[in-house]
């Protein structure tokens, strides 16, 4: 019989990135990012308290992805967790970066002996999702990511996907509600491997 899957996002369940973000920002552009802000676009102004233009903001992020990575630390018990998630499951690293920055991404996921497939994924997560699951025919999938628009995707596309809602930056996670197509919103790993092997041991989840 195949092994359970589990897909799971990078930045904010795996490794930190919107505090170093945020740091960056301020060291080398003189802008402020309100970590406790909804919305991540709206969330960048300058000195003055004015918005950041939306066409300004996604080249910052490429640029922060193009030299910073290095700034990016573990998030606690995600190295642990994987670890035990894949005594019993496959894993695969769904990250929503161009394709130019996969290399940097497993090494980067290397350097904390998390060696996992990575794929690269630009807009929403569910034909991914999709074809992960018809490459791999896993018994059951589980989903993990910090953004509800992903989680409305893979509903969308893969509905017998169990989907757990996770933010693990604090200050982000405070004003965060759980997402509404997500199964359940766990921020800590410890808990969430306890969720996660559970429904490996359910199988699919049920359409609703």
């Amino acid at each position: 019989m195949s092994r359970p899957l589990l897909i799971s996002d990078c930045d904010e369940v795996l490794l930190h990135m919107v505090s170093h973000f945020a740091d960056w920002l301020d060291e080398a552009h003189d802008m402020h990012f309100a970590l406790e802000a909804p919305g991540f676009a709206e969330a960048i102004r300058d000195r003055k308290g004015k918005p950041v233009p939306h066409e300004k903001v996604w080249p910052l992020l490429d640029r922060f992805f193009d030299s910073e990575m290095h700034r990016q630390n573990i998030v606690p018990g995600a190295v642990e967790a994987l670890t035990r998630i894949g005594e019993q499951a496959d894993i695969v690293i769904l990250t929503n970066l161009g394709d130019e920055y996969q290399a940097s991404r497993v090494e980067q996921l290397a350097a904390f002996d998390i060696r996992h497939r990575v794929l690269c994924n630009r807009g929403g997560k569910g034909r991914p999702v999709r074809e992960l699951i018809e490459e791999l025919r896993p018994s059951v999938t589980a989903f993990v990511d910090d953004l509800a628009v992903h989680h409305e995707s893979v509903a969308n596309h893969a509905p017998e996907v169990w989907r757990l809602h996770m933010v693990a930056e604090p200050r982000v996670a405070t004003h965060s509600p759980k997402a509404p197509h997500a199964h359940a919103r766990i921020d800590d790993w410890n808990e969430a491997t306890r969720w996660l092997l559970d429904r490996f041991v359910d199988g699919p989840a049920p359409f609703v």
